[in-house]
């Protein structure tokens, strides 16, 4: 056992004084030593829960014969963060996590890990470290809110966000907004559309990191505290096996993963995470990776924000593992990939089928031919920007109009809510990537305001920022190389005619090749007074086309 260089012989017997000091006995320090990774603080609402989910675990790896000790993880709430300075700080705390967790593991010499996470950059972060570290690993998750009740239909945080828009158009009450406050985000869990979080926990299923229901049993069901005791026993049999992360986590299972992400319609923040995720492992992934997966992936679900069902309908019609088992059908995954739960992928999905195709459409049956999530390049974008396509209207599929360019967020948001967006209009906010932000802010709030102002099916959003999984519509973000960095995107003027061709993967600015290389020529960069981490992060953090990782 990795501790044993810790705890055994007399030269040792400093380190037993302090584990005596923890209160533990000899019998237990004798046992493997099991880190249990708490992401549980009392400000994410997808992570109030995570100490009953922690005890759990707990409990499951002692009945097992291992020794559980816990030590935290940070986690942002993205929607609380959203639309101010905070979100600066959401993308990066994906590598605070990851560091961190490097620097408790290997200072105390844990046998194997018990990862606890739940929200958007704690679920990646904590991938990463299980890749870095490379020891016995599983993940088991908080699981998703209930959907809200609302006017006798189910609701999420996209229809508040949305609900707002509204609102400010004339279109909703004061006292409507109120009660969809109030009703959207009925419990604790991680919000129920299939946004980052969900997207990020149902994906640590498909690479084989997490027990069957990790992304959907809902996180108020019993169900999830059973699945946390199970992680815990689990993870005793992989110490047993010497099963590792970089075992499971393999180029084959990457692309059962990007598969399934196309599939489900997963945010597209999955294309900054999986890469990220890949690079600990010794895996490429590239963004081209993607749409060659998308272009013979069918797109078999429509969670909100594409569609109107929720996790927990995901979750009685099957879960990840009926979506997988559909996808078998066509010979579109590697059932050879070995998973925690000690059998293959194939073994896994066997038997689970979909119980539900109105949720899990039949792989006969579905939504496109092609996966939810699209690459795009062209002039505009170099290096490539990414689409969720399978939220993206029909009538926006192909679009041309005039660029409105906004040198960040704010700035576009004011102009949304005063009326100066028109039908035809391609909002542009530039500034706003992993080094412009820096920390390639999501923009929910510009995207929320022109859906709930009636303008979805008639107005597109450019960015070198990124979008937060509740956003649907012809929303284009990642646009890389970004402004900061000297990208295309850094020369569009008011009024320039921008092409969007989604099904073709263009992102086009319409000026002649001359012009664009004189407007590249004398470009100047805007720069950002930065201090603290932002500044260190802003100096080191690459594309967003290559997973804003840090080099």
């Amino acid at each position: 056992m990795k501790s044993d260089a810790l705890k055994l012989g007399p030269q040792n017997a400093p380190h037993r004084a302090l584990y005596h000091a923890l209160g533990l006995t000899e019998e237990e320090i004798k046992r493997p030593l099991v880190g249990v990774v708490s992401s549980y603080n009392e400000i994410v609402p997808g992570h109030m829960n995570l100490d009953k989910i922690v005890d759990a675990v707990k409990l499951g790896v002692a009945m097992a014969g291992g020794t559980p000790i816990v030590f935290p993880a940070i986690a942002v709430c993205d929607g609380i963060a959203m639309g101010h300075q905070g979100m600066k700080y959401s993308l990066v705390t994906r590598d605070l996590i990851a560091d961190s967790t490097e620097a408790m593991a290997l200072a105390h010499g844990f046998d194997a890990l018990v990862m606890v996470p739940n929200c958007d950059k704690n679920v990646p972060g904590l991938l990463m470290a299980a890749a870095r570290l490379n020891i016995p690993t599983i993940f088991v998750s908080g699981g998703p809110m209930l959907a809200g009740r609302i006017d006798g239909g189910r609701a999420s945080f996209s229809t508040i966000s949305e609900a707002v828009g509204k609102f400010n158009a004339g279109k909703m009450t004061e006292e409507k907004l109120r009660e969809y406050e109030c009703k959207t985000c009925p419990t604790c869990g991680s919000c129920s559309g299939m946004y980052t979080a969900n997207s990020m926990n149902c994906l640590t299923e498909a690479l084989g990191m997490g027990l069957r229901g990790n992304g959907t049993i809902p996180a108020v069901y019993s169900a999830r505290i059973e699945l946390a005791k199970r992680a815990g026993m689990a993870v005793m049999e992989l110490v047993e096996r010497d099963l590792r992360p970089r075992d499971i986590m393999t180029e084959a299972a990457f692309r059962n993963a990007l598969t399934v992400d196309m599939a489900l319609g997963c945010s597209t923040n999955s294309m900054l995470h999986l890469p990220a995720i890949a690079r600990e492992c010794g895996v490429d992934i590239r963004l081209d990776d993607a749409n060659a997966i998308s272009e013979k992936t069918p797109n078999l679900c429509h969670l909100a924000p594409a569609g109107h069902t929720y996790m927990e309908q995901l979750d009685e019609a099957g879960g990840v593992y009926a979506v997988m088992h559909e996808l078998s059908k066509k010979g579109l995954l590697d059932l050879t990939c070995p998973t925690v739960t000690g059998k293959t992928v194939g073994e896994n999905i066997a038997g689970c089928e979909n119980r539900d195709p109105a949720v899990i459409r039949p792989v006969e049956d579905p939504y496109s031919s092609t996966g939810g999530i699209a690459v795009l390049r062209g002039n505009l974008a170099p290096e490539g920007c990414v689409v969720k396509r399978s939220a993206v209207a029909p009538e926006m599929l192909v679009h041309r109009g005039p660029a409105r360019v906004f040198e960040c967020e704010e700035d576009a948001q004011a102009a949304i809510n005063a009326g100066e967006i028109h039908p035809g209009d391609v909002v542009v906010i530039r500034y706003e990537g992993p080094r412009g932000g820096p920390g390639m802010r999501e923009m929910l709030n510009p995207t929320s305001a022109i859906m709930g102002m009636g303008l979805g099916d008639s107005v597109a959003l450019v960015t070198d920022g990124r979008f937060s999984g509740a956003t649907r519509g012809a929303c284009i973000g990642h646009v890389s190389p970004e402004a900061a960095a000297g990208g295309p995107i850094g020369v569009v003027r008011e009024g320039d005619m921008i092409a969007i061709d989604i099904p073709g993967s263009r992102l086009e600015l319409l000026i002649a090749p001359e012009e664009l290389a004189e407007r590249l020529r004398n470009f100047v960069p805007q720069t950002k007074e930065l201090t603290g981490y932002l500044r260190r992060y802003a100096a080191q953090v690459s594309s967003g086309a290559s997973g804003a990782v840090l080099n």
